[in-house]
């Protein structure tokens, strides 16, 4: 499965806020976008999220952009 995000890191809390017109879902992420954290963290609430562990996760693209493709083996 396939995902499309767009991030919002340094939030107050880290959650699945909405999803946006072209089907991206808006998340935002509680860790600082420095030395990976925001994507860590990303990759946890998605694991949790969908039941899935961490190493089932991949970003495909957008390491380091806010808007990211994500790959998820279920």
């Amino acid at each position: 499965m396939f995902l499309r995000v767009k991030i919002i890191p340094g939030s107050a809390l880290s959650e699945i806020a909405d999803e946006l017109a072209d089907g991206t879902l808006k998340i935002r992420i509680a860790a600082a976008p420095e030395r990976g954290r925001a994507n860590a963290a990303l990759v946890a609430l998605l694991a949790e999220r969908y039941h899935v562990s961490r190493s089932a996760i991949t970003i495909i693209s957008g390491h380091s952009a806010s808007r990211k493709l994500i790959r998820i083996d279920v």
